[in-house]
């Protein structure tokens, strides 16, 4: 006779009490929960309707989710998790970053997928903008390296070598533009972070692209371990998410000092700036979405759901962020104060034993124990 405890031999007593938590957990309908069939490693805003996003699942499909009816429609499909999204600058062509080494290119028009090969190890970021009028994309690689793309003839224009790690996010500093626009003009400039915890910044030009003086001299390092995320916000500085548990805004005219430190209990895998609103979102491996107060520096909401580490984050509309987690969910969060008080009551009224929501089923392809621990270690990539 098999013995139903067989498989919890060889697990720790935490691992299956974490177990057992993240079961009870996964019943929620925080966020209004919308499941996939695998783990969400991205999330990028749809550019022509913002009802809906775009995702990348660690299974290798890229889904369309419209977020008020949970339609869903496959994009494109690789044989390796995908890292990473960017739209081209006019919207019709989706690139995806791999496991695989590739990025994929998806023309909307045509439907055709073409492939752009050049790193040597996983591809971990993208970033699409144009350069002297032509569209250009940038990818970060755990090959320590940046790779400029001519879009117009997917063939690279530049690789960057600077970092001695893996890059994790790169950024287009907005002061860099041509003033009143959006867009570079003849050249910009582009921040890149690593897992060696540093940020170094580079002149991008069609003819050249090199590091700055400034950063060879003495690159960023703000934090203590890896920075998984920057962001600029509207006045042109810059809001940074790293392995050291916190979230930092580096301010440009005092030689990017952090003058806001939001400390958290475990790292933090995206930041996401809303000066309009005057409030930073952070997304947290702790399983959870903090909203802050800028001025203050107070965490005015924490949005509880995610079972799992909440792998990325995307504004959509005015008042709501998107999060997407390894837990497979897509879930929404007000940023409008009433919204926010009223899930703290909630929450606080279900604390005291009230009402308990239900909801969200388990399933659908797993990855394999391999594939398991490449995963985490790409995603604990912060040594």
């Amino acid at each position: 006779m098999a013995n139903p405890n067989a498989g919890h031999f060889f697990q720790t007593s935490e691992s299956l009490v974490s177990g057992q938590r993240k079961a009870a957990k996964a019943q929620n309908k925080l966020g209004r929960p919308i499941k996939l069939s695998s783990k969400l490693l991205a999330i990028v805003p749809d550019p022509f309707d913002e009802r809906a996003v775009y995702v990348a699942e660690a299974a290798g499909e890229v889904r369309r989710i419209v977020l008020e009816t949970g339609e869903r429609i496959s994009v494109d499909r690789a044989t390796a998790p995908l890292t990473s999204l960017a739209f081209s600058p006019n919207g019709q062509r989706l690139y995806s970053g791999c496991w695989d080494k590739n990025i994929y290119a998806t023309d909307f028009e045509s439907g055709a997928t073409t492939h752009l090969t050049a790193h040597t190890d996983f591809v971990k970021c993208l970033l699409t903008t144009t350069l002297a009028g032509k569209p250009i994309l940038l990818s970060g690689s755990a090959d320590a390296t940046i790779i400029v793309w001519d879009l117009s003839t997917n063939k690279p224009l530049h690789k960057l070598k600077g970092h001695v790690k893996a890059v994790q996010n790169l950024a287009v500093d907005p002061l860099s533009l041509p003033s009143g626009s959006s867009a570079p003009g003849e050249s910009f400039v582009l921040f890149s972070s690593s897992s060696d915890r540093e940020i170094r910044r580079w002149h991008i030009s069609l003819s050249r692209a090199h590091e700055l003086p400034e950063s060879l001299e003495r690159p960023l390092r703000p934090h203590e371990t890896t920075i998984w995320a920057l962001r600029f916000d509207s006045e042109g500085d810059l809001w940074t998410a790293s392995a050291d548990k916190t979230a930092k805004h580096l301010v440009r005219s005092r030689g990017w000092e952090a003058d806001t430190v939001l400390r958290h209990a475990d790292f933090v895998g995206d930041v996401l700036p809303c000066d309009d609103l005057g409030l930073v979102v952070t997304a947290c491996r702790d399983e959870e979405v903090r909203v802050w107060d800028v001025a203050s520096g107070e965490c005015v909401c924490v949005y509880e759901g995610h079972f799992e580490e909440v792998t990325g984050l995307a504004r959509v509309g005015r008042g709501t962020v998107a999060s997407v987690s390894i837990d497979g969910t897509v879930r929404r969060w007000g940023l409008e104060k009433g919204e926010m008080k009223r899930f703290a009551e909630e929450r606080a009224r279900e604390a005291q034993g009230e009402s308990a929501d239900v909801g969200v089923k388990k399933g659908g392809p797993q990855l394999t124990a391999e594939e398991e621990d490449e995963l985490a270690e790409l995603m604990d990539d912060s040594d």
